[in-house]
């Protein structure tokens, strides 16, 4: 120790044969030399003994008024020059006057005033930082080469929207605000824990929120912004000071001990969701056929109608036409009538003709069926010729 007296010479530096740079060392004799031996010197002795070399060093053997306030002044001069301090690049400085925030500086030489009156906190703003909730990265070994991680169940298993539980690992990555350093140098304490416990809180509102085929399927890429979207927010309300760059979902998982009777269960689902498939596509061919084929059945029924009613309303205008002949002349039209009738009737039947008032001699026989037959072609002749 420097302070030390060791007995005998060629000691420490305070030694009387390797005197201080006031003189005699604190070991030496004297009233007023402290704890002599290997005690710490005396302090008012060590000032008064260097006021004393100092005054011997002043022209004139003592220290006038101009001198005091030469010294002072000087004193100042290097107390305010100590205030320039540099801030490199990557940082933002945050100064401080009396422990209160007094502004911040951007990368270069800045001036504050030194301590006790002002000081200066510099803070990273652009380096990235990493938190991992659900595991822990162990450095890379030197067999191995690569990191290795431990599993953090206590962090990792939450319970999900159906009542599920889904073991989550992901990874935050956050830097200081650029913008408000000061809110993260004064409002947390412990920004590393701060930001892991507003991370894992917010991770585990979402997926109490989602179920858990969704996180496991096609709610991973919507689950990572939202947390982010979400943690923001907290820290925001926090003043945290605190920007979240990214969140990334390392693994979902169901829990070991349960994971073959997931897997069933997610065999299960993909079943059902094949079948529903299937019965929907049935529907969707079936149901248009049949609504097809009741539009038809409708059409044809319109059209039908349209046909009927069409039919009466000619019947009835052409039996108002008959009768309003009729009634102007009821026996021809009467006689008309009958003919026409009679005409319709006897034309599609065969008719033969007796005639019970013939005398002798004369066939009561007329075939007119058989006179009004065609004649069939003869040996010879062409289809087209008769006689």
């Amino acid at each position: 120790m420097p302070w030390n007296n060791q007995n005998g010479g060629g000691g420490g530096p305070w030694k009387p044969s390797n005197p201080g740079p006031w003189g005699q060392g604190p070991g030496g004799g004297g009233s007023g030399g402290g704890g002599g031996g290997g005690g710490p010197p005396d302090l008012e002795e060590f000032l008064r003994r260097g006021q004393e070399r100092f005054k011997q060093a002043m022209p004139g053997g003592s220290l006038g008024a101009k001198g005091v306030a030469a010294l002072a002044l000087v004193g100042v001069l290097v107390w305010l020059l100590s205030g320039f301090y540099t801030v490199q690049t990557n940082e933002v400085g945050v100064n401080l006057r009396f422990g209160a925030y007094a502004g911040k500086t951007q990368p270069g030489l800045n001036y504050n005033f030194p301590y006790p009156i002002g000081s200066v906190v510099k803070l990273k703003v652009t380096d990235r930082n990493a938190i991992d909730v659900g595991a822990r990265s162990l450095p890379a070994s030197a067999r191995t080469g690569a990191e290795s991680m431990i599993d953090l169940p206590e962090e990792s298993l939450m319970l999900t929207g159906d009542e599920n539980i889904a073991d989550v690992k992901f990874r935050v990555i956050w830097q200081i605000d650029p913008m408000k350093p000061e809110d993260f140098a004064f409002n947390i304490r412990n920004p590393q824990e701060t930001v892991k416990a507003v991370a894992e809180s917010a991770m585990r509102e979402i997926v109490g929120r989602t179920q858990i085929q969704r996180i496991l399927t096609a709610e991973r890429k919507i689950i990572e912004p939202t947390v982010q979207e979400l943690m923001q927010k907290v820290l925001n309300d926090y003043r945290a000071g605190v920007l979240v760059l990214q969140v990334q979902l390392l693994s979902v998982d169901p829990p070991a001990q349960v994971i073959s009777a997931f897997r069933d269960v997610t065999a299960a689902q993909q079943d059902m969701q094949r079948l529903r498939n299937e019965a929907e596509a049935y529907a969707n061919r079936v149901v248009p056929e049949a609504r097809g084929a009741a539009a038809r059945i409708q059409r044809e029924a319109e059209a039908f109608r349209s046909q009927t009613v069409a039919e009466a309303k000619g019947q009835a205008a052409r039996f108002m036409q008959v009768y309003n002949e009729y009634a102007k002349a009821p026996d021809v039209t009467r006689e008309r009538l009958y003919l026409e009738t009679m005409e319709r009737v006897l034309g599609r039947m065969d008719k033969i003709i007796l005639d019970n008032k013939a005398g002798s001699g004369v066939v009561p026989y007329l075939p007119l069926n058989e006179l009004t037959a065609p004649k069939t072609a003869q040996p010879g002749q062409t289809q087209g010729t008769q006689r």
